[in-house]
């Protein structure tokens, strides 16, 4: 535990964490609903840090699990009332892990550009899908009348019409998603993961089935990225085919890059640059897409491990600061 807080990254992470549980209680309605946008791009860009960080596959089609999840659960809500969060969860979670399968099969079989390619390809494939089934509102989209309900029986557990009660549940799935994929990376499985994006040659040569690992880890990205899906359907009331594009999928991998790639939590704190960035651009300027893209650039060429890399390296320079100070006054 006193490593825990002997670390100032650690110490940043629980400060974090600490604000955004206090944060309903004194924020105006408004920023709370947007903390709650930004946490689920979280969860989204966490998934994909999954992909890119740690297995070095850089997919361009990742909100295609994203917007589906959320499709799946306006096809099961009924107009009459809401759907049961036993019911929706799991076929919002299976679909995009089976899209995540199939598309995965084709996908991981190739790599580098061909790769990037091919998950774009079945991206605007279910895009157009969408895009095009009038039953499902076409280009205008589809809405989400009731939240689901998590209830057993007639007890209701969890009421997620109330704005804080979502915003708990949000925050309580980011906690967990995060957990979930640091104890998939600290074990063996994620090892191997590191071993095939440094070099999957000789990570096959010892025996293991990349094409195995690979496709494991893009189901178990995509499945995640459902879950925000899921989320981001229930917090809008409303899924449209933008949220599968490939602009969509631009988004979360510039929010990955400007986080930092390969740290998950830097992921997090991408998402809450990026829109705030973009907020703030937006008011100085109409072409804010310019600035926007000029910082991205900035962060590439000056800061390549992004914000995350930023607050390591101070947290390491106050490490070595503090480690010289007890030198000095030790006897």
């Amino acid at each position: 535990m006193s490593r825990v807080f002997a670390n100032p990254t650690n110490l940043f992470l629980l400060t974090a964490l600490a604000m955004l549980a206090a944060f309903p209680w004194f924020g105006e309605s408004f920023y709370v609903g947007l903390v709650v946008r930004i946490m689920i791009l979280g969860i989204l860009a966490m998934s994909l840090d999954l992909l890119i960080g740690y297995t070095g596959l850089v997919s361009f089609g990742h909100a295609a699990f994203f917007g589906l999840a959320g499709y799946l659960l306006a096809i099961v809500t009924p107009e009459t009332g809401p759907v049961s969060i036993w019911y929706a969860l799991p076929v919002c979670l299976g679909g995009a892990a089976l899209a995540a399968l199939v598309i995965g099969w084709f996908s991981v079989r190739t790599s580098g550009i061909y790769f990037i390619m091919i998950t774009l390809a079945f991206a605007q494939m279910l895009y157009y899908f969408f895009n095009e089934n009038m039953e499902l509102g076409g280009s205008d989209g589809i809405f989400i009348f009731y939240k689901p309900s998590v209830a057993i029986g007639d007890f209701q557990i969890l009421d997620l019409g109330d704005h804080t009660t979502f915003y708990y549940f949000v925050l309580v799935s980011l906690i967990l998603v995060y957990a979930l994929l640091r104890v998939i990376l600290n074990a063996p499985f994620g090892q191997v993961l590191r071993g095939i994006k440094i070099n999957e040659a000789r990570t096959q040569a010892l025996g293991f089935s990349t094409f195995r690992y690979k496709l494991a880890s893009f189901v178990i990205a995509g499945t995640i990225g459902g879950y925000a899906g899921f989320l981001e359907a229930t917090h809008n009331g409303i899924m449209s085919p933008d949220f599968l594009g490939w602009h969509k999928s631009g988004s979360i991998m510039m929010i990955v890059i400007l986080g930092g790639i390969g740290t998950l939590w830097g992921a997090v704190v991408g998402a809450f640059a990026m829109v705030f960035l973009q907020d703030w651009f937006q008011e100085l300027t109409t072409h804010w897409l310019l600035l926007m893209g000029g910082f991205v650039i900035f962060v590439v060429l000056f800061l390549p491990r992004g914000i995350a890399g930023l607050v390591e390296s101070f947290s390491a320079f106050l490490t070595r600061a503090v480690s010289r100070a007890s030198d000095k006054d030790a006897p």
